[in-house]
């Protein structure tokens, strides 16, 4: 037990397992529709599309949130215009802003006379260097991004499944799609600088994407991706401390493990007789889940 408890005893790392939850809990609520959306590329290149932003209000003594919203919202307004305006499809589009945003980020980075230091917090964070004030955004943005989960719950799901019936239903998928853009670009800008791009990136796709594969309920899977989440920072953490391992990539690596044995479970159910007690996967229930 003492194994076990004894890390949080230390304010930093009571802190960080806090700070932990609550980006679960925000990435939970942004990740599942990133997932069942099959916008994981798109959160990608969004989490790295923020340095810019980022990058140029560090140089000019800036605010940084402003700056990595500024940025996220210019990267996700890009793929829209590139995507419309040319024919190419919308992952060239992600792939060819991906790369430009990025390489714009160390260029503008490259003039600070810390490079290395200063890229290496925006990738990966510290997340044992949490402060009061920062739990109290990650609080602010976890209420604000319940709120825009509840109300925009049947447009979402809508948009998800059948946008053409979302029209119908006079579910405005277009307002939907902005929506669900605003609550992606909350979880990544309200996390990254707390815990870097990296787990931001991970805690999005990793816990949800575990969940899908066992199907069930929407709210199902997204309460589940914020349980397991926790469970990977806590786990994260308490390895980081005993191995003296970098807290943020661990607590990444421990979510990606998580999703890798949910699919191994996944896989030996599917395989098991029909007769053996099997339950099957199921998806979504669309038609119950915004026609209610």
């Amino acid at each position: 037990m003492e194994w076990l408890f004894a890390p949080f005893e230390v304010s930093f790392v009571a802190r960080a397992l806090w700070a932990g939850l609550l980006v679960s809990v925000v990435c939970a609520l942004a990740g599942t529709w990133v997932v069942l959306r099959g916008m994981a590329f798109l959160g990608d290149a969004m989490s790295h599309g923020m340095l810019p932003g980022v990058a140029l209000a560090s140089l000019l003594g800036g605010n940084l949130f402003l700056g990595a919203a500024v940025s996220a919202v210019a990267m996700a307004l890009g793929v829209t215009a590139v995507t419309r305006w040319s024919r190419l499809s919308q992952d060239t589009a992600i792939g060819l802003l991906f790369v430009g945003m990025l390489s714009l980020g160390v260029i503008i980075v490259s003039h600070s006379r810390s490079f290395a230091v200063d890229l290496t917090g925006f990738l990966f964070g510290d997340v044992l260097a949490v402060r009061p004030v920062d739990l109290a955004v990650l609080a602010v943005a976890a209420a604000v991004a319940a709120t825009v989960a509840l109300l925009g719950h049947r447009a979402f799901v809508a948009l998800a499944f059948d946008p053409r019936k979302a029209r119908t239903l006079g579910l405005r998928p277009r307002l939907a799609h902005v929506a669900l853009l605003g609550l992606v670009t909350l979880a990544i800008v309200a996390s990254f600088h707390v815990v870097g791009t990296l787990l931001v990136f991970g805690l999005l796709i990793a816990p949800p994407a575990a969940m899908a594969l066992w199907g069930g309920r929407i709210p199902l899977i997204t309460l589940g991706a914020a349980v397991l989440g926790a469970a990977s920072t806590f786990a994260g953490l308490l390895l980081s401390w005993h191995l003296g391992t970098a807290a943020g990539a661990t607590i990444a690596a421990v979510a990606v493990a998580i999703f890798f044995l949910s699919a191994l479970a996944a896989r030996v159910r599917d395989r098991r007789p029909a007769g053996a007690g099997a339950i099957p996967a199921q998806i979504p229930d669309k038609e119950h889940e915004f026609t209610r």
